[in-house]
């Protein structure tokens, strides 16, 4: 049987199906989860998620108005 992914993975899954090309808002990365089934409470609750994983390395967090999130590690290719 296999295991719940978690909501990283989850959001990571969709942007590499998606890969934008360019960072993207937590409300987009909303929009996109919606779009392919994958539903979270709000963009906060994908801010936070992202953030943290930032602390790891695993996301950029581009600290503009508004924050923007670039997977890293070759998850996603962007610019």
């Amino acid at each position: 049987m296999r295991g719940r992914r978690s909501e990283f993975d989850r959001i990571r899954s969709v942007l590499e199906e998606v890969d934008t090309g360019e960072p993207l808002t937590a409300r987009e990365i909303l929009a996109l989860l919606g779009e392919h089934g994958e539903e979270f409470e709000s963009a906060h609750r994908i801010a936070t998620v992202l953030g943290r994983r930032a602390e790891a390395g695993d996301v950029e967090v581009i600290r503009d108005r508004p924050y923007r999130y670039r997977m890293l590690d070759g998850h996603v290719k962007h610019n």
